[in-house]
């Protein structure tokens, strides 16, 4: 199969560190590991928990990680604190005791800090996923989308590549490569709901029964994310800005057309600068200064970014 080519600027792009995802001067932690993007997400995998995994690692979380430690924005925060409880070389797997208690976006942020590092362009892709559990209901997720030089723009969720989960799961493909049809991208599922194609009860944080955390307003959330992420601008899943601050308020039709907006540029096939001026330009989508983060554990909070 002759090669795929990438345009030279978005190449740069995707390949270089974002204030998010830069190791700063913690980067020599990243010396003389391997470049292949598979490496990577297992020694991703081998330095994080998720907070729901105990159970699965028969560990219990310290209350403290379990609240504070997927607070940290950004990668170098993670990475001391990672050394901090152990500071054997990023290569070296980690016991559930010693790893970062995190969510998706940490597991990608760090994969994608890895991929840029070795200068494979990367992006964080915000969306919902089907593969974790068999009701038809897809759970709210982040996943790393990377460039492959013979087929093109791949999806990876390094959160998988670990045996007992993948039983647990029932994961039948290869973590990275995620079919397109397992993962929907933000603006995919978007576009499914405007057209009637989709029902929005089935998307969102938890099923329906279980709390608020669903619905069209959250898809539109993950659409804003989603954009943010394709600009590198990789905020918590629960920073909030634009017009749907109030969680679990139903959207007027002025703000359901505002996301009409951005469906054409958070699909599968990004136009890179499309995206790019949509949110430069777009007050509304343009991550401001300030957020306001609702965090799970610790509560609203408004939060200066860097």
């Amino acid at each position: 199969m002759p090669p795929v080519r990438l345009a030279p600027d978005v190449a740069a792009f995707y390949a270089t560190q974002s204030v998010f995802t830069d190791p700063g001067a913690l980067a020599p932690l990243y010396a003389d590991l391997p470049r292949d993007p598979a490496q990577l997400a297992r020694i991703t995998r081998d330095l994080m928990i998720h907070r729901g995994e105990g159970g699965t690692f028969g560990h219990t979380i310290p209350q403290d990680r379990l609240h504070n430690d997927a607070e940290t924005r950004y990668l170098d925060d993670i990475l001391r604190i990672v050394v901090e409880r152990n500071d054997a070389p990023l290569s070296h797997r980690r016991e559930p005791k010693d790893r970062f208690v995190g969510v998706c976006r940490d597991f990608s942020l760090l994969h994608c800090s890895l991929l840029r590092h070795a200068g494979v362009p990367a992006r964080l892709r915000s969306g919902f996923a089907s593969y974790f559990g068999s009701d038809g209901f897809h759970c709210d997720h982040v996943v790393t989308e990377y460039w492959d030089p013979v087929r093109g723009w791949l999806l990876a969720d390094p959160q998988l590549p670990e045996p007992s989960l993948m039983a647990e799961w029932g994961i039948d493909f290869d973590p990275m490569d995620v079919p397109r049809d397992r993962f929907l991208v933000a603006g995919k599922v978007w576009r499914a709901i405007r057209a009637g194609e989709a029902d929005p009860r089935s998307f969102g944080l938890h099923p329906p029964a279980e709390g608020p955390m669903f619905g069209e307003f959250f898809v539109a959330g993950n659409v804003r994310l989603d954009l943010a992420a394709l600009n590198k601008v990789e905020t918590l899943l629960w920073d909030v800005w634009g017009s749907e601050v109030e969680l679990g308020h139903d959207l007027t039709d002025a703000v359901r057309a505002h996301y009409d907006r951005a469906v054409p540029v958070v699909g599968d096939e990004v136009p890179f600068a499309a995206a790019r001026e949509l949110f430069a330009v777009d007050e509304e989508f343009r991550t401001p200064a300030t957020v306001m983060s609702y965090a799970p554990f610790n509560g609203p909070r408004e939060v200066a970014l860097r």
